[in-house]
């Protein structure tokens, strides 16, 4: 709480200064993102780019949602800087006066229309959405036409518990890395990483009963429903920092330190690996004042839909849904490459986007003169991160161009509008059979399925269907401690392909080259589905490539995804590992007697003690990925709760779900013919 006002609140700061602050907050802002785009473009052209600048390319907002992240820092920013000129003027402690205190109701609505923070929270109008009724929209504005932004793109994560920051707004935990809580000091990410995840590449366990599709295939299934962006800046809006060149945390900066002793990374007090914070939502921290409420927890922005509708197919905004689309004949048809084909079937488009993040074969394969291609572009900008999930996006893109080919020799007088919607309905309707038939049980386990998510009920209008915090950022996570070290290819007789053979993951980040000069996809998909993921467990938990090769593709220092995941947590104000257990319903071990029966394993139970002092301090990443599995699943009791609470939400709040195949356009497409799809 703050501490009563020293000046009286009746006096009003004044439009001047109102307005001087918010120019002057955009001028920051805006200097701030140019910076770093300028510094980002000169590394990718330079070839000097850093794991660090690919995992922050790869988060970048664009389109709508950078419209969304700049205003919400133009707004928080505008309410720093009035809030330093106020203690400055009035020579007041720095936490005896909120910045507005001293604002009217008009005030704080004009620096919410100015930065454009207002419309950001305005209700759409669903009568004047075309087809609305008919088909889903690509943000999926007015899938719940009594509130409309349910489950949009570009809305906040929903929270199923309060968030937990370090002043109980938005920094987070660790910020201070001295702060105690609950008597202990929180460990580095990093030193959990070494002490609990690492796993040498020989030591990996296959899984006997699961291929790698569906590890891949609960990748291409979370590039559906979540994407949090981070912020675009690499400099501290406050005091001009570059993240890049400090370890000190200053916003957006959020460095994962590196530990004494490290086997790999320097250590020292200016050796960390960058890590920028997750971008705040317009209305909430302290900017909630600015729209009548008293000051909230920050939260973050869900850059997808919430359905299951193919968004990293089609898109989850209006104009990257166009741009995706063929529009140069009425056929319906999704945009193929131009200048190569698949052995004459369709590869994504190239992006037109300025430096190329994906030139990498010279550095890969050493061959100065081997030819580049550019990125492949889709409807998560995610698509190249590695070549499995490429080769899934190329398969769904094919395939909606041959069901749009199919609806127009059945029905030839249909538009081209009438052929795209349909067969993306038809493309929806494939993919829920697929996650809820195909996926979910052999992850959650039958028990959690009958439990949770039996049969279908119907449409709930007062279900929200939004994704969890606590799902994108932890439970969904999961399967980075089932991915293979190496992605295999093989040839038409499921051998070793010998011209093309099997490429180590860490080799196959960010290499479209791979598809378009060494066989394509085919030998990729043989591979997947011919071969065993790798099985998390307790004592083999996350691969090299993961751990200590992430994105390195010069001699910089790699990312790891572990620590990256329960850093990532804590800028969430994740709750605790106890307090999800709770929420789910189970047991919270408090000793290490407690802990090693939930674990089935004391060994690693007194480990994680030995590391965090108390299991109501574990990360909820790590405390959920740690534990055994379910009965016929791959995931713990926890994440198996919290997943299939997050896929009944959006299977009962989903009003398309009842209509989502056509009924024009054949007899059998019906939902009986499409269960039988595989």
């Amino acid at each position: 709480m703050f501490i009563q006002p020293a000046l009286s609140t009746q006096e009003s700061l004044g439009g001047p200064f109102i307005h001087s602050s918010i120019e002057e907050a955009k001028r920051l802002v805006d200097e701030a993102y140019k910076y770093s785009r300028e510094k980002s473009l000169e590394r990718v052209r330079g070839q000097s780019i850093r794991p660090s600048d690919v995992l922050r390319l790869l988060k970048q907002p664009a389109r709508d949602t950078r419209s969304a992240v700049r205003s919400a820092d133009y707004l928080e920013n505008t309410l720093r800087l009035i809030h330093e000129k106020v203690h400055r003027t009035h020579r007041l402690h720095k936490r005896s006066l909120n910045a507005t205190d001293l604002l009217t109701p008009q005030e704080l609505d004009t620096i919410a229309r100015v930065t454009g923070c207002a419309a950001r929270v305005s209700k759409p109008s669903c009568r004047t959405t075309p087809n609305v009724n008919k088909y889903r929209t690509a943000t999926s504005v007015c899938n719940n036409l009594k509130s409309p932004r349910l489950g949009a793109s570009n809305t906040p994560f929903t929270r199923w518990l309060p968030a937990q920051y370090d002043d109980g707004v938005s920094r987070p935990k660790s910020w201070d890395p001295n702060r105690s809580f609950n008597n202990f000091v929180l460990p580095l990410v990093r030193e959990v990483s070494n002490r609990i995840l690492a796993t040498n590449d020989a030591s990996v366990e296959s899984d006997r009963e699961f291929t790698h599709m569906v590890t891949i295939f609960g990748q291409w299934n979370d590039h559906d429903l979540t994407f949090t962006p981070s912020s675009p800046s690499i400099r501290a809006f406050s005091n001009g920092l570059d993240c890049d060149e400090s370890c000190e945390r200053s916003e957006p900066c959020f460095p994962i330190q590196i530990p004494l002793n490290d086997p790999r990374l320097p250590t020292g007090p200016d050796s960390c690996i960058p890590v920028f914070r997750s971008a705040p939502v317009c209305g909430t921290g302290k900017s909630a004042f600015n729209f009548g409420d008293m000051a909230n927890r920050r939260e973050q922005i869900n850059a997808l839909n919430a359905f299951l509708d193919l968004g990293q197919v089609y898109g989850s905004e209006e104009g990257l849904a166009r741009d995706l689309r063929d529009l140069t004949n009425d056929g319906g048809l999704l945009r193929i490459n131009k200048e190569f084909t698949d052995n004459g079937r369709e590869f994504l488009p190239f992006t037109d986007v300025k430096g190329n993040m994906c030139a990498t074969r010279r550095r890969i394969t050493n061959d100065t003169n081997a030819k580049e291609v550019p990125c492949f572009v889709a409807g998560d900008v995610r698509v190249d991160e590695n070549i499995a999930l490429t080769s899934i996006h190329t398969m769904f893109l094919r395939e909606h161009n041959r069901l749009a080919g199919a609806l127009l020799r059945l029905n030839p007088h249909w538009d081209g509008e009438t052929l795209y919607q349909e067969a993306r309905k038809i493309m929806g309707a494939y993919t829920q059979v697929f996650v809820f038939r195909d996926y979910l049980p052999h992850i959650v386990g039958p028990d959690t399925m009958a439990r949770q998510l039996g049969r279908y009920p119907g449409y709930n209008e007062t279900i929200d269907p939004s994704i969890a915090n606590v799902f994108a950022t932890a439970a969904y996570r999961f399967a980075h401690l089932a991915i293979q070290p190496t992605l295999s290819r093989l040839d038409i007789n499921n051998k070793e392909n010998p011209m093309f053979p099997s490429v180590p993951l860490f080799k196959a980040f960010f290499t479209p080259w791979r598809l378009v000069f060494e066989g394509g996809i085919d030998p990729l998909i043989r591979g997947l589905v011919g071969h065993p993921a790798k099985l998390n467990t307790q004592n083999h938990m996350m691969v090299d490539a993961l751990r200590e090769k992430l994105f390195q593709f010069i001699n910089h220092l790699a990312l790891d995804l572990g620590s990256l995941n329960m850093q990532r947590g804590r800028d969430h104000g994740l709750p605790d590992y106890n307090a999800w257990r709770k929420f789910c319903g189970l047991s919270t071990p408090s000793n290490l007697g407690e802990l090693a029966v939930v674990l089935n394993n004391t060994d690693l139970a007194f480990r994680l003690l030995q590391l965090y002092g108390t299991p109501d301090n574990i990360d909820v990443w790590m405390g959920g990925v740690a534990e055994p599995f379910v009965h016929k699943g791959r995931v713990g009791p926890l994440f198996a709760c919290l997943i299939a609470t997050q896929f009944q939400k959006i299977r009962q709040g989903d009003s398309e779900c009842e209509r989502e195949l056509p009924t024009s356009w054949w007899a059998l497409t019906d939902l009986h013919h499409v269960r039988y799809l595989t």
